[in-house]
């Protein structure tokens, strides 16, 4: 007697992390604020700006209003550099700057998920010329980022791709479909409210660091909550991550801009002090 087995194959899963807050400590373009003054791309003025708004990004994180102003905002900001003089500015600070403020507990997440068999995908509103490099540095597969329009080698000042809120849901789906991934099976990580519509697409959302809307939502859906407080230089936590080959970048993009978040969440924030005066 014949006995046919049917060869059944495990649906593929990803883990879709958000960046800033989630796998680093710091915003990621912030970070980048005293390199771009020093290549000439921004002032002093905008490198204490930049500096204050990074501390009231780590305390209260930016809400949805924030993050549209941002958007306009950066559209007249970055009109004009040279894309080629960011990356490289980019690629000359990054372990300096980003490599000491992995979180640690971030580092193990993305081992874990990579040892199961599992792609990684950084999904970040960022520009592309930060996050791609720092896809590369954790060992991403997938990488989707903002993009802004490029004409004669400088940004025009137009954005082409926000990465942002929905956008970011519409994209896990694409590249699920594109990658074979069972988004039920799925994981996503994220800080932010905003990103709500990412961490519902999957089976297995976390919180992770929440701002107090997140918090919110995830108690009442019941996502597990995690809190990540141990930023580590990642080539002594994880060598093997820090070394890895290049990801396969599924959306990316420019907009490294640094300034942005900064003079935005500065104005926002002196407008209310002064309100409140």
């Amino acid at each position: 007697m014949l006995v046919f087995v049917e060869n059944r194959l495990q649906p593929r899963a990803a883990a879709f992390f958000d960046l800033d807050k989630t796998v680093i400590a710091k915003s990621s373009t912030l970070a980048f604020s005293k390199s771009f003054y020093q290549g000439g791309l921004i002032n002093r003025r905008a490198v204490l700006r930049t500096a204050y708004a990074q501390f009231v990004y780590l305390v209260g994180g930016a809400d949805h209003d924030q993050m549209e102003r941002m958007r306009e905002y950066l559209s007249a900001l970055c009109r004009g550099w040279n894309v080629q003089q960011v990356r490289e500015i980019v690629a000359e600070t990054l372990h300096d700057l980003i490599d000491p403020i992995i979180y640690d507990e971030a580092a193990t997440l993305i081992e874990d998920h990579k040892a199961a068999g599992r792609d990684v995908v950084i999904v970040s509103t960022s520009g592309a010329e930060v996050v791609e490099p720092i896809g590369e540095m954790i060992g991403a597969d997938h990488v989707v980022a903002t993009r802004m329009v490029v004409e004669d080698g400088c940004y025009t000042g137009a954005v082409e791709y926000y990465a942002y809120g929905e956008t970011k849901a519409k994209a896990i789906t694409a590249l699920a479909e594109s990658e074979g991934y069972d988004l039920s099976q799925s994981y996503a990580y994220s800080d932010s409210a905003t990103d709500v519509p990412m961490l519902e697409s999957v089976g297995h959302p976390y919180a992770v660091n929440p701002d107090r809307a997140l918090r919110r939502e995830a108690a009442a859906r019941e996502w597990p909550i995690l809190v990540f407080s141990r930023p580590v230089r990642l080539n002594q936590r994880i060598p093997s991550l820090s070394t890895a080959p290049p990801p396969v970048l599924a959306a990316a993009a420019v907009g490294a801009v640094a300034t942005v978040a900064g003079l935005l969440w500065f104005a926002t924030r002196k407008r209310r002090l002064s309100a409140l005066a």
